[in-house]
């Protein structure tokens, strides 16, 4: 039960409906999941900072919706777009993801630590170069691979 489909450039896409995978070409797959994180975060900043400037919401609860909003404007981007994985059930995706989010987070706070605190870096240095290595050796592998099951290239 293989599909094959087209996105809005003309690039082709298999999926396996029976399976819930499809099949995105990694390096189209990693740029697009890589905008599309650039994209949560600044809806998760710009939520924050709207709410607690012009909302006057406190700046904790502010932080907590504005990184909702990140994780699902995430979700969607890389389901819809990164991925191309809409043929199978939404449900598992959503669990899914919210464990390697889980993982993300714990993955961030402890390499924020441990770098402000081993190297004695700034904690925004220490921030950047945590959510780089964490987005791209943690998050996007796991998203591929286990969130939206896009299948490994043939021969794998």
């Amino acid at each position: 039960s293989d599909v094959c489909s087209s996105d809005l450039m003309g690039h082709s896409q298999t999926s396996d409906l029976r399976a819930g995978t499809t099949s995105v070409p990694f390096w189209k797959s990693f740029s697009r999941s890589q905008l599309a994180s650039v994209a949560a975060t600044v809806v998760d900043f710009g939520c924050l900072v709207l709410l607690v400037e012009y909302g006057g919401v406190w700046y904790v609860g502010a932080t907590a919706m504005g990184a909702v909003l990140g994780a699902l404007t995430n979700f969607t981007l890389n389901r819809n777009w990164s991925f191309g994985a809409t043929s199978a059930r939404i449900e598992g995706q959503a669990f899914r993801y919210a464990l390697v989010s889980a993982g993300s987070l714990a993955l961030n706070s402890a390499g924020v630590w441990a770098i402000t605190e081993g190297v004695r870096s700034s904690y925004v240095i220490s921030k950047i170069v945590t959510a780089l290595l964490v987005g791209v050796f943690y998050n996007f592998p796991l998203h591929r691979y286990f969130v939206f099951r896009v299948s490994p290239p043939a021969g794998l």
